[in-house]
């Protein structure tokens, strides 16, 4: 979450996928925490400044979807990344289908983040094409669950909700690119991170709020006098942050002001290096849904999750 100066250690909140960074509690494929780490060097991989790709149908609602089983061994992983990687880079599938392969990528490559010893014997099962791609997504992966302290014990005060039209956030990214230098391809990979594209609606336990993840204060400063929740307008803001921090030319130090670890840091390089890498994998990522790490293993929160308040784990598994 951006804000004006570098703060003390805060609590962990992922989402994406997992991920999340501004959200309380620990989701950890949309959504991290910054902590306090040793720094060690990042180098920015080259992206381009294409046009966003031009989309086909949306996703089908995840709500009439749920992720499939990871596979238990690295020739079935192999098979599903493989499986997933061609439905989505093809480009004929229709909107259910990608979906439906968009949740298996992401239940493949969550997998195979917690199996490092799994690496080699994945990698020589998967096509020449996709070794290196699925390199990136586990190291990513380990950079974000990385970021975990502790696992929550109860589930977060959140809504989870349908992203705006990937082609109305490919068209912010494109607007705040082109206003204030910074490759669309880091604006999502922050949007990914920060709440899933916009899927997690809370408030963290720092107070910070919409999309991109705004501290009051600093939404005040860089918010452009738009709407902190309002998808463009969090785009817009999150690119003015990280121009004034300096990341038209030192991206690494931008992205480290916006979240203070370096973690975070590689993590957002490698998925915006991976959006670069083919024109479809911004498709993939919009079809992610949302895991919280908890004590009770990480669940998956379907549009339609809606807490009010914080609720122990074991009490909303009951209820399940």
């Amino acid at each position: 979450m951006p804000r004006h100066q570098a703060s003390s250690t805060r609590i962990l909140v992922t989402v994406a996928l997992g991920l999340v960074s501004a959200c309380s509690g620990a989701a950890d494929d949309a959504g991290a925490r910054d902590l306090d780490r040793a720094t060690t060097t990042t180098t920015s991989p080259t992206t381009t400044t294409s046009q966003p790709p031009t989309t086909t149908a949306a996703p089908a609602d995840p709500t009439a979807l749920r992720p499939p089983a990871p596979a238990t061994d690295p020739a079935a992983l192999a098979r599903q990344i493989a499986d997933a990687e061609m439905t989505l880079r093809e480009g004929t599938a229709g909107s259910l289908d990608l979906a439906s392969a968009s949740l298996a990528q992401q239940v493949a490559y969550r997998q195979l983040g917690v199996h490092p010893e799994w690496d080699v014997a994945v990698a020589r099962a998967l096509p020449p094409p996709l070794r290196d791609v699925a390199a990136r997504h586990a190291a990513a992966r380990r950079e974000f669950r990385g970021m975990h302290v502790t696992l929550a014990t109860t589930m977060p005060a959140w809504r989870i909700v349908s992203p705006a039209p990937e082609a109305a956030l490919l068209a912010a990214y494109r607007e705040a690119e082109t206003t204030f230098h910074i490759p669309w391809q880091y604006l999502a990979a922050v949007n990914l991170v920060e709440t899933g594209l916009g899927r997690i609606e809370g408030t963290s336990t720092a107070g910070a709020q919409g999309p991109m993840q705004f501290l009051p204060a600093t939404w005040d400063a860089y918010g452009g006098g738009g709407d902190v929740h309002d998808p463009h307008d969090a785009i817009i803001g999150a690119a003015r942050y990280l121009a004034a921090n300096g990341g038209a030319t030192d991206l690494d130090h931008a992205l480290y002001r916006y979240n203070h670890s370096d973690r975070y840091v590689r993590g957002v390089h490698l998925y915006a290096a991976l959006i670069a890498e083919h024109p479809r994998a911004f498709v993939a990522f919009y079809g992610w849904g949302i895991w919280y790490a908890t004590d009770r293993g990480d669940l998956y929160l379907p549009v339609g999750y809606d807490e009010p308040a914080p609720l122990p784990v074991a009490e909303y598994l009951q209820r399940q």
